[in-house]
């Protein structure tokens, strides 16, 4: 297996750092000061513009940087419940990868899948067990 690259590595880091409590306690801080000294500069256009060019500023980073983590992290997870998928006996191996089928093939996966959840509802209500392994239709 290969690690991470520089930028994955530092794109983990700062999105761990981001929601760190530390950095909350430091974001009001710096809301504050920058209330504070409102006074200071006469509330000024340019009070104004250091605040809304910083937050701005560091908004476009944390998108890009939050957002690699978290691709990461979700191919991780899909990868770790193809596996699971593989590996069960009796498991539909045509489940595997579905995060790659159009809207309208989840969608009608997911009404397999709800109406499977129904009938053992209704089983349940009747006094029978929801154990079973039905067989689901996989195109």
């Amino acid at each position: 297996m290969h690690h991470k690259g520089p930028f994955a590595h530092f794109a983990l880091w700062t999105s761990r750092a981001a929601g760190h409590p530390i950095a909350f306690v430091t974001a009001v801080l710096v809301i504050l000061i920058w209330a504070v000294t409102g006074p200071l500069f006469g509330f000024s256009d340019t009070w104004q513009l250091v605040i809304n060019t910083g937050t701005t500023i560091v908004t476009f980073f944390m998108v890009f940087l939050i957002q690699n983590t978290q691709n990461r992290e979700s191919t991780a997870m899909q990868l770790k419940l193809d596996e699971l998928i593989r590996a069960l006996e009796g498991a539909h191996n045509a489940l595997l990868d579905l995060e790659e089928l159009t809207e309208r093939d989840l969608d009608s996966l997911r009404a397999r899948y709800e109406e499977l959840a129904r009938l053992a509802r209704e089983d349940l209500r009747k006094g029978h067990r929801d154990t079973g392994r039905p067989q689901v239709k996989v195109d």
